[in-house]
């Protein structure tokens, strides 16, 4: 991949090995990991997504991505190395990227 990711875009990502409950397999993943640490690192934060979609779950956020509908698993998320990544294939709307934000600080607090 030549250019760094870039905050809320989507890639279809390689998650395996897994271990335990954690989700696998190659998916679609939103970086959330900020524009300036994915151009130093070799690294990014993601949460992955998931068309098992789960109504009931407050720890997941419903988007169309790519034409279908999913889940961004906020209760899955995680760093991952940039050679996981086989490519981009959206970007989150505004709109929602502020919803998974207020999600995430729901979730885990505030700094």
């Amino acid at each position: 991949m030549t250019a760094s990711p870039k905050r809320y875009e989507i890639f279809l990502a390689r998650l395996d090995p897994v271990e335990g409950s954690e989700i696998g397999k190659t998916r679609p993943c939103v970086v959330l990991s900020d524009d300036h640490r994915n151009a130093a690192l070799k690294t990014v934060v993601i949460c992955p997504l998931t068309t098992q979609l789960r109504d009931e779950w407050r720890c997941r956020l419903r988007i169309l991505c790519a034409g279908r509908e999913a889940d961004i698993c906020i209760d899955q998320i995680r760093t991952v190395n940039k050679s996981r990544f086989v490519k981009r294939i959206d970007r989150l709307k505004p709109s929602t990227a502020q919803l998974l934000r207020e999600l995430i600080v729901e979730m885990y607090g505030t700094a």
